[in-house]
């Protein structure tokens, strides 16, 4: 891979932070005296001890001393123990070919606040000024918010109930004219982004065979995949294996994300893949948000030290049921009340059903008006589209939150 090709104009010109840098020396250090950063004095804060309690009985406990360490500055790609615990992760639920890679070319992480953060620093480091992006259509809205400032060109690429189509992005990318991007001047696409697994909005989950076939023309044409997957710990069948796990190139950026299965409050996620592309994004972090909250990354990773892999595992199967349950409540009422008036794909996991209003042209007006006044929110498939102002028969329903009687109301009305 030539990592560089695909590095923006911003990006390359990072340099490493003189004071981020003598932050990583103390911590690797703790007996050197720096006279260096402008560390707080601990003294100082108003924290002395903590004391967290989860919900099957265990207790996550900070001393007086370990307050000192989590309210203090910590390293810009992420806290020592919360980074092997990604890294404990990415072994048993992936098992990136590239971890066999150089340790200066091979797999690493950055800990980010939440995939959203990590995510648009992806975007700033792959993309320049009149680039053409690969995207799903339909698109996480998020994503597309982050994009459309760039002044960069978004091709869409055709979604079914499986996901994104290899043939559409073949098709794309066969028959590229530099004015599909209306830019005479632009070069073919470099940069893919998609969400694999339960997408956002349409909840369609790739099969394996299809990801074999979009990495195998990610090579051929050299593409960057952005491989976006919050709710990877949300899929009710056995997940297939992710980019990550297929990637032998060092050409997949993954995001993943604390937000579906411990909290979305927390702001805690991570970006992985080849050390080149996460060098750059620790460059990014230490001019931009220094680092993720420290007594967050302790809080977790101490959790995750009680739980080991197995209790973890036990927690996202339980997240896994809970939504399991939460969806096939919100397939009753729409099979009760919409029956021949819409048509959905029961969604193999994830938080959203996506609705198709049969007769409809485009759904705006009618949730933006009708069910506002019956006092019920949801969302347009036209806001999830690539291509501004396109119209859409479809709409957004998450099942995530709503209780039984929420749900049957709402759909009734």
């Amino acid at each position: 891979m030539n990592f560089s090709r695909f590095i923006s104009r911003v990006s390359a010109a990072r340099k490493e932070s003189p004071i981020r840098e003598t932050t990583q020396i103390k911590l690797q250090n703790p007996e050197v005296i720096s006279l260096a950063g402008g560390y707080p004095n601990p003294a100082m804060f108003p924290f002395q001890s903590a004391e967290i309690k989860t919900r099957d009985g265990l207790k996550v406990q900070f001393n007086e001393q370990d307050m000192k360490t989590a309210l203090q500055y910590s390293a810009s790609q992420g806290t020592p123990d919360l980074l092997k615990w990604v890294k404990k992760l990415h072994v048993k639920y992936h098992n990136p070919p590239i971890m066999k890679m150089e340790e200066k070319e091979g797999f690493t992480a950055c800990v980010s606040c939440g995939s959203q953060d990590g995510l648009i620093k992806v975007f700033e480091m792959l993309i320049n000024p009149g680039d053409n992006v690969l995207l799903d259509d339909p698109c996480y809205a998020g994503t597309l918010a982050m994009v459309k400032p760039m002044d960069c060109n978004l091709i869409p690429v055709s979604t079914d109930h499986h996901g994104l189509q290899p043939n559409s992005l073949l098709s794309v990318l066969e028959n590229w004219k530099p004015e599909n991007s209306h830019d005479p001047k632009s070069d073919i696409p470099r940069v893919l982004y998609t969400i694999p697994n339960c997408g956002n909005p349409t909840g369609a989950t790739q099969t394996l065979e299809r990801k074999k076939e979009i990495y195998a023309i990610a090579q051929k044409y050299d593409l960057v995949i952005v491989e976006d997957d919050p709710y990877y710990f949300l899929q009710f069948n056995t997940p297939s294996l992710s980019y990550q796990a297929l990637d032998v190139d060092g050409r997949v950026i993954r995001c993943d994300s604390m937000s579906k299965v411990m909290s979305s409050g927390l702001r805690i996620g991570w970006i992985s893949g080849a050390y080149p592309f996460i060098q750059r994004l620790i460059l990014h972090q230490q001019a931009s948000i220094l680092h993720t909250s420290t007594f967050v990354q302790m809080m977790i990773s101490r959790l995750l030290d009680q739980w080991g892999l197995e209790g973890f595992e036990n927690h996202t199967k339980n997240v896994q049921k809970f939504y399991k349950e939460r969806r096939d409540a919100m397939i009753k009422y729409t099979t009760k009340w919409l029956t021949g008036l819409a048509e959905w794909t029961e969604p193999e996991g994830g938080m959203f059903l996506w609705i198709k209003l049969v007769g409809v042209d485009d759904t705006t007006l009618l949730i933006k008006k009708k069910a506002l006044e019956k006092k019920v929110l949801l969302l347009p498939g036209s806001a999830f589209s690539v291509v501004e102002g396109t119209s859409s028969s479809f709409c957004r329903v998450s099942y995530s939150f709503a209780t039984d009687e929420e749900m049957d109301d709402s759909v009734c009305d």
